[in-house]
């Protein structure tokens, strides 16, 4: 008896809407699902117009739409340093999903199924019923209780807390008639269930939609009679069909659209991107590097535009915003999208995307438009501010590739003589000298002159470790001090090891990213001819830039004859050595010290583990900064802001420093370690600039490393330092 119950257990689908009125939905529902494709096919045809990306984006696409899948199904990119976002948005997209298929099971069932068994049996059936139809109730209810519930989190957040990254000059009542027509349809369609419960005088078993039910008592304590039920039912039934039905319409056209456009921009995207930056085809004119129109962008890039969600997750973690320079990432990404949005509309004439003195300056940063006198879309200034830490792209919760596109539009400076007067400097010292300092090729090997022992010749005898020393170790004083710690634990572990001398020249990994290809091509060729001329087993830096470059991007051209497993940082050599017993540290330092993750040696190549484990052989009390590992703030001399001068406070190296005073956990630390010559320059400078030259001492790991050597060996660092 009880499964006989069961099994005739249902609802009718279209309770109180007579067939003229469902005869009207079924219009309006293939309406707006043509609105909806037809949407979708403007947009995929607008990609289209943009230019061929250089990077494979559809290979092998049923990997990248397991693996995105699972990026998206989880929200993991949600939760990234932001858990409440994380939860909550996580709550509105499976209880979305739930809802939406929800519905195809329902039009399956009316339109297929149905239809099907009367065609093919006779009789109209339904698997809409008994156990099927109540698991699909508390399911349905459930899901949709936290569609709910994370909507109402995210209109508090906005509206009440007022969380500082979701407002900017791109907020527009599209943004809150998104998130509020959402928590409406949630709303909406409890509403309905609760006065069809009422109007059908409250049935034992539709006590499993347990939301609709108490929807459903207080609506009959409120005085709600079956009657009454029954006559406003299709008032409320409609109101929520037509909101429905305009969403699904509305979708292609506005905001909603980063439903699909993230998902696919997530399946399209580099791995590499960023680390690796594309090159400029051998062949190109000069007026062709760099975006000078909106459909010199690659298809991806539009699709990036449009992916954008404005969260503000970009603005929030970028150390050129923090420090006040006429950057926000989001609004750079936005400004390109509204700017083709109003050219496509005919609401602006065509502008240069990039320029002295565009729109997107330090005023406000919104879009160009022709009648404001504006001279481009994106401001020259804006785009020098870059400092390509890639903390924008570590954040986005929907991976748009910001570094590339902002060194794109830096090559198009740079072709059209609009770069910043010291970078403009510095690099005619690269292109002269080989080096950023201007000084002479024959004076780099200078830093060796003060140790008591000979670095070998890389090019005179084959090495374990052909050693790439950098720039700054080489010519910069306080780094020089770097240089020769590195060689003291080299000679300590005893490995073969050599410099290339003054057949070095620059790696050139900053020199890309701030626009000057050409030059940088020349680097390479230069570099990979020295290093071609020795035997070697590993290519050991010490600058993570030039780490960067070497493992990722040199391999990528005709002439270096090594890949990526054989370059290293220093600090994974190291670690290597003192795993091994190849160098020993006799005894241990007691003090209590932080370390800074470098953005190119943690957040563009995941190196974490290794400096941590160099650091601890010291025996110091390593304390970790609230920002770490993947997080961590930028020092503010990547992308050439360390040959630059910006008016700026607090520095981003100062607020850095800040943090490691005031917020690192564990108690007061005396030392700041690094494991990147150019984070030594930023730093040291900010420690004089921000009034720190009491609170903490800068030091390289490996300087610590070779004070507790000589501390248990008791020798001095004379031939260190």
């Amino acid at each position: 008896m009880v499964l006989l119950q069961a099994e005739t257990v249902t609802r009718p689908t279209f309770w109180g809407i007579g067939p003229v009125e469902k005869a009207i939905f079924y219009a309006l529902a293939v309406l707006s699902t043509l609105v909806f494709a037809y949407g979708v096919y403007e947009r995929v045809q607008r990609y289209r117009r943009g230019a061929d990306d250089p990077v494979p984006r559809l290979d092998d696409l049923p990997t990248r739409i397991r693996s995105s899948a699972r990026v998206v199904l989880s929200n993991a990119n949600q939760f990234d340093r932001d858990r409440v976002a994380g939860i909550w948005h996580t709550f509105v997209f499976w209880g979305f999903l739930t809802l939406f298929i929800a519905t195809v099971i329902l039009g399956f069932d009316e339109w297929v199924y149905r239809t099907g068994t009367e065609a093919l049996l006779g009789t109209r059936q339904s698997f809409f019923q008994g156990d099927f139809y109540l698991s699909y109730s508390f399911v349905v209810d459930a899901m949709g209780l936290l569609f709910v519930v994370g909507l109402g989190v995210a209109i508090y957040r906005r509206y009440v807390d007022r969380t500082e990254r979701l407002w900017g000059v791109h907020t527009s009542l599209e943004d809150g008639l998104l998130v509020w027509s959402l928590f409406l349809l949630g709303v909406g369609g409890y509403l309905t269930e609760g006065l069809r419960i009422v109007g059908t005088e409250f049935p034992a078993h539709e006590t499993v939609s347990f939301v609709g039910y108490f929807v459903a008592l207080v609506a009959a304590t409120l005085g709600v009679s079956a009657g009454l039920a029954e006559a406003v039912y299709p008032v409320v039934w409609w109101s929520h069909a037509l909101l429905a039905l305009w969403f699904v319409a509305w979708i292609p056209y506005g905001k909603p659209f980063h439903m699909l456009s993230s998902f696919a921009n997530v399946v399209t995207r580099d791995e590499n991107a960023g680390v690796r930056l594309p090159g400029v085809p051998a062949d190109a004119d000069p007026d062709d590097i760099g975006p000078s129109d909106i459909d010199d962008f690659s298809w991806k890039q539009l699709l990036d535009h449009d992916a954008c969600t404005k969260c503000g997750r970009c603005s929030s973690v970028c150390p050129a915003k923090a420090a006040g320079r006429p950057l926000d990432p989001r609004d750079v990404i936005l400004d390109l999208k509204t700017y083709r949005q109003d050219l496509d509309a005919g609401r602006t004439d065509e502008v240069p995307i990039v320029a002295d003195g565009g729109a997107a300056s330090a005023a406000r940063g919104t879009s160009s438009d022709s009648s404001d006198g504006s001279t481009s879309v994106i401001d020259a200034q804006t785009m020098e501010s870059c400092l390509s830490c890639m903390a924008c792209m570590d954040a986005c919760p929907v991976d748009i590739e910001h570094v590339t596109q902002f060194t794109e539009m830096n090559r198009r400076l740079t072709e059209a003589g609009e770069m910043d007067a010291n970078v403009q400097e510095t690099m005619m010292d690269v292109f002269q000298h080989g080096n950023t300092f201007g000084e002479p090729e024959r004076t780099r090997p200078e830093w060796t002159e003060d140790l008591d022992f000979e670095v070998p010749d890389a090019r005179d005898e084959p090495v374990e470790y052909l050693w790439y020393v950098g720039d700054y170790p080489s010519f910069d004083e306080r780094n020089r001090a770097v240089a020769r710690s590195l060689a003291r634990l080299f000679e300590e572990a005893g490995v073969d090891y050599g410099i290339l001398y003054e057949a070095e020249q620059t790696a050139g990994n900053d020199v890309r990213r701030v626009g000057e290809e050409g030059l940088y091509e020349v680097l390479v060729e230069d570099n990979a001819a020295a290093i071609a001329d020795c035997d070697y087993d590993t290519i050991v830096t010490t600058d993570p830039h030039a780490f960067n470059t070497f493992s990722n991007e040199y391999p990528e051209f005709d002439e270096p004859d090594w890949t990526a497993d054989d370059v290293a940082h220093y600090t994974q050599v190291v670690d290597d050595l003192l795993s091994s017993g190849r160098l020993k540290v006799p005894a241990s330092l007691s003090e209590t010290v932080t370390y800074h993750d470098p953005c190119h040696l943690g957040r563009y190549n995941d190196v974490y583990d290794e400096p941590r484990a160099v650091i601890r052989q010291t025996g110091v009390d390593l304390q970790e900064m609230p920002r770490n590992r993947s997080d961590s703030f930028c020092c503010g001399g990547g992308g050439g802001g360390l040959w630059m001068d910006f008016d700026e406070d607090p520095k981003p190296s100062e607020e850095r420093l800040r943090e490691a005073v005031e917020d690192t956990d564990g108690g007061t630390v005396s030392r700041f370690v690094v494991a990147c010559p150019m984070c030594v320059t930023m730093f040291e400078d900010g420690r004089k600039t921000g009034g720190f030259e009491d609170d903490l001492e800068v030091i390289d790991i490996t300087e610590l490393l070779v004070e507790a050597i000589d501390e248990g060996s008791g020798d001095s660092q004379a031939g260190v330092a």
